[in-house]
């Protein structure tokens, strides 16, 4: 059966419809206004740093008690994540110890660099990464130790990435020519079979996880990790650099040489700025130490955080003590008696 209506009728029905669609409309603005926002920023899609930010997203967002939305925002490197944080596109930025040096020194991408809102400071560090040299199966027998890739192709992760800072300075420790190939990841074992690269760094996070496109290169070919010679390892501490044992099974799928790995580690943190209140950082500090047995079931990334979470979060500032610490890292540590006075507290001032 159809339903006819006058002219004057319908005009009237129209309206009224409109009224209640724009009533409707106007409630969720208003709803959504009084949640305020922070933006995550991270390292880009396919990045470890990028898939578990939306775990850590929800964490924070439930500890919050629903008064903020968690927006995961992906850049092309942690470098430019935490320019963008400094800039007032984000709150809190992904970042490691190697980039917070980098941008303390203003040296690397901080060159010249000069941000327009407060700065970034230490608030809270999460997971260790390895970062070790793989080439394919096929061409293994050439390299022996690190320096066979000096001023040959490798594809060191992406440029500005915290692992491409990490061997950057690993291979001016040791004196050796960083030639740098930039690909996209995808194209990670397409460059490696062609030979458009020769290497490629890999990395582990806590020695358990990968990252998407190493797993994918794993599948679609054979790799083998290349460890640093002995007296490259001595050089690389010498240099205060920490080298690491890895065993590769604990993330690698498949045989990739040696029973035991050797990476050099960094420390990846999600740094806030220092106008962040302090109950917002010391809430998310907590909220992650509360929950930190569930974050190792969700990744067993966080397996060295979960185990000593305190001691990760002094590793972190030792790393760059001149740096400041965020006020509502420095309530937690003081209430875990874990606080050091040489430390400095940070101001949006």
């Amino acid at each position: 059966m159809m339903f006819k209506f006058s002219k004057g009728t319908t005009a009237t029905v129209i309206a009224a419809a409109l009224a209640t669609a724009f009533t409707a409309a106007a409630m969720q603005p208003a709803d959504a206004q009084e949640r305020k926002s922070i933006r995550w920023t991270t390292s880009a899609v396919g990045t470890y740093g990028y898939t578990i930010a939306a775990q850590m997203a929800k964490i924070l967002e439930q500890a919050l008690g629903g008064e903020y939305t968690i927006t995961v925002q992906p850049y092309t490197s942690p470098t430019v994540a935490m320019k963008a944080v400094m800039n007032g596109e984000g709150e809190i930025a992904y970042t490691a110890d190697v980039g917070m040096t980098q941008f303390h020194e203003r040296s690397g991408g901080f060159k010249d660099y000069k941000p327009t809102k407060p700065e970034i400071a230490h608030s809270w560090y999460s997971y260790p990464m390895e970062s070790m040299m793989a080439t394919s199966a096929k061409d293994a027998d050439k390299f022996k130790c690190w320096k066979d890739f000096s001023g040959k192709p490798v594809f060191f992760s992406t440029a500005g990435f915290m692992n491409w800072l990490n061997m950057q300075r690993s291979f001016k420790a040791l004196g050796y020519d960083f030639k740098h190939v930039q690909i996209d990841t995808k194209s990670n074992s397409d460059a490696l079979q062609a030979g458009t690269v020769v290497g490629s760094t890999t990395y582990t996070t806590a020695g358990k996880s990968l990252a998407p496109y190493w797993k994918e290169t794993e599948i679609q070919m054979d790799i083998k990790v290349i460890n640093p010679c002995p007296d490259e390892i001595e050089k690389l501490k010498a240099a205060g650099l920490a080298v690491v044992d890895v065993d590769p099974k604990g993330a690698f799928s498949k045989d990739v040489g040696p029973k035991t790995l050797k990476g050099v580690s960094i420390l990846f943190g999600y740094n806030a700025r220092l106008d962040i209140s302090e109950a917002v950082v010391y809430t998310m500090v907590k909220a992650f130490y509360n929950k930190k047995d569930d974050l190792v079931k969700l990744d067993a990334g966080f397996t060295p955080m979960a185990k000593d979470f305190i001691g990760m979060q002094v590793q972190g500032i030792n790393a760059n003590p001149q740096m400041p610490v965020h006020p509502g890292l420095a309530k937690f540590l003081k209430e875990h008696k874990a606080w050091n006075d040489k430390w400095k507290i940070g101001s949006s001032s």
